[in-house]
């Protein structure tokens, strides 16, 4: 076992191993957006919105589970309620009600911005309790490339998903915008909550076969990022 460390370097090794995935991500999928690249300001403040949707979903998820009482899927699904709101709430108050938000392929681009915040803080966490309990380095290095692997990119799948479902209305009535965000925010509430049902009562058995899902959905990812770039405005 390691020898406790001061909290400060504990605190710094979690954002480094927290923070700098979740910025290759953002690098990575902001890509796919080269024509008309969002404004870094709005970027950051989205990013930055997510990561306080981290404290925000803290109560709720408390609450219940004192109020279901057990780890069960009950649990996990309202778990991944309050997951997937939060991060949907905080992304349209600093994104998708500003002017920047100009066009389909940025919901996308913002949700997954505001997801990859949440992972980031969501991650540092994660990865400060083994610190702090003196866990060996190789302990914590393997927990941290399973949630750079398997968690950061869920968070990203759940928010491409919605947003391709918001984006793909952009030019749509009202009434058709919100039906199909009704629809992406419970696909993506669903697909969290599979991750999350999978993972827990596989015991570890099946975090290949999930974790290689996840990867498969995010090259389906890549795909919707070419389709929604399609979407044009009608005449």
């Amino acid at each position: 076992m390691l020898e406790s460390i001061p909290m400060s370097s504990a605190l710094f090794y979690s954002l480094i191993g927290g923070i700098l995935p979740a910025l290759f991500w953002l690098w990575f999928w902001t890509r796919e957006d080269k024509l008309h690249p969002e404004p870094r300001s709005r970027l950051l403040l989205t990013f930055i919105a997510g990561m306080i949707a981290v404290p925000l979903v803290y109560f709720p998820q408390r609450w219940t589970y004192e109020y279901f009482g057990t780890i069960n899927t009950s649990l996990l699904l309202a778990w991944a309620v309050i997951e997937e709101l939060a991060k949907y709430i905080v992304v349209g108050f600093a994104a998708l009600r500003s002017r920047d938000y100009d066009e389909p392929i940025d919901a996308m681009t913002y949700l997954i911005t505001g997801a990859l915040g949440f992972a980031a803080l969501e991650n540092t966490l994660f990865i400060l309790n083994p610190f702090l309990a003196g866990e060996t380095m190789q302990t914590i290095f393997a927990q941290g490339n399973m949630r750079f692997i398997g968690a950061s990119l869920l968070h990203v799948v759940t928010a491409a998903v919605l947003g391709y479902c918001i984006g793909r209305e952009f030019y749509r009535p009202t009434i058709e915008k919100n039906l199909w965000r009704i629809f992406g925010l419970s696909l993506a509430i669903a697909l969290h909550t599979l991750f999350n049902v999978f993972i827990i009562y596989g015991n570890g058995s099946k975090t290949f076969l999930v974790f290689s899902c996840v990867w498969i959905a995010g090259i389906i990812v890549l795909l919707l990022f070419e389709k929604i770039k399609q979407i044009k405005a009608n005449n």
